[in-house]
């Protein structure tokens, strides 16, 4: 069995409380042995209030109600009647004990006080001021209970501001990585796309080859710009300016057709306004799957489907490629699957083929 430690705060206030009520039963005459014991005992548990809050109530509320009620047949009458070891576990009492407790506890207690002042018939002013001591203590607990309870709250709201500011960071980061892999991915895949094919062309079709290696630089140029914005806005040295679209997606095609892909577009039902992040989601979802075609599916063609319903937006992109029977999800379906998923919606994917099909909930 562990042995029960103390604070020093507590070992202070029970070598006080054990003066003050053991040195009286000596000064300024010697009281009964069995005086002493009883004021050890009403004095000296309270060093340990704070773990055996029950029992050191009843050693030292029973210890004093007996020198109470003796304190009438006594050749010499204590010279004191405060009892200090009670008063100290009833703060204590109304600061730590459970609502339960509290509730049966003040019962006992209000008795045990009126018992002891009464059976005694003690006089009307030390009804008074014992009454008005315990009355003190019990709402000095009171009130430290509630500043404790108060500090704890404010502790409780700043832990979870913190865990809320760890969450955005990380979600944050995670956008950030999506976002760069979705720009770099795709602008270095067109660009690795046309520079394979400008030399094989630049000497039989000059004016090919040449919008072949502009669409390279332009290709190049904006993203290097979307990255400078990206690490700007990362630095704190630039606000992030909104983040491309649905509204966007033609230039897309239009550089995915300048990389020799044929590029159809359905568009079914009516278009109607949508949530930012599903605006967002849709154009990066369209993004990786136009480069995943550039990069992986040795393609031809690619087929892209927008249709509109009340409450949903599906996305579908097929291209003509070989598809494989085994999909390996990188980094960029996996981070297709997270932002529909971040939308509410669903993402599907076949292999066979190479088909996408992506519902976003936009109502």
């Amino acid at each position: 069995m562990k042995p029960l430690r103390v604070p020093r705060v507590d070992l202070a206030v029970g070598a006080v409380v054990t003066v003050a009520m053991v040195v009286p039963a000596f000064v300024p005459y010697v009281q009964p042995w069995w005086v002493v014991v009883l004021s050890v005992l009403g004095s000296v548990p309270v060093t340990w209030r704070r773990t055996l809050l029950i029992p050191v109530g009843l050693v030292t509320g029973g210890a004093v109600t007996v020198l109470a009620l003796a304190h009438q047949s006594l050749v010499h009458q204590l010279p004191w009647l405060m009892p200090y070891g009670p008063l100290v576990w009833t703060y204590t009492f109304a600061e730590l004990a459970k609502p339960v407790w509290r509730a049966a506890g003040s019962v006992v207690l209000v008795a045990g006080v009126i018992f002891s002042l009464a059976l005694p018939h003690e006089s009307f002013d030390t009804f008074g001021y014992v009454i008005t001591s315990y009355v003190a203590a019990y709402a000095l607990g009171v009130g430290a209970r509630a500043h404790r309870a108060q500090r704890e709250a404010m502790d409780e709201r700043a832990r979870r501001l913190e865990e809320e500011r760890a969450v955005a960071v990380a979600e944050e980061r995670t956008r950030i990585a999506r976002d760069m892999h979705d720009i770099v991915t795709h602008s270095v895949g067109l660009m690795v796309v046309q520079a394979e094919a400008g030399p094989l062309v630049v000497r039989s079709d000059p004016a090919r080859a040449e919008a072949t290696f502009e669409a390279i630089a332009d290709t190049g140029r904006e993203a290097i710009g979307q990255l400078r914005q990206i690490l700007g806005a990362l630095r704190g040295t630039a606000e992030r300016e909104p983040q491309p679209g649905l509204g966007a997606a033609p230039g897309l095609l239009d550089r995915a057709r300048r990389a020799g892909i044929e590029v159809h577009l359905q568009e079914r039902g009516t278009r109607r306004p949508i949530p930012a992040a599903v605006d967002v989601a849709a154009y990066r979802i369209i993004q990786e799957c136009l480069t995943n075609t550039l990069r992986h599916a040795a393609a031809r063609s690619v087929r892209l489907c927008l249709a509109w319903s009340d409450r949903a937006l599906t996305i579908e992109v097929a291209d003509d490629g070989g598809g494989a029977p085994d999909v390996r999800e990188g980094h960029g379906i996996v981070g297709m699957r997270e932002r529909a998923g971040a939308c509410g919606g669903t993402l599907v994917i076949d292999p066979r083929g190479f088909t996408v099909t992506a519902t976003l909930p936009i109502g």
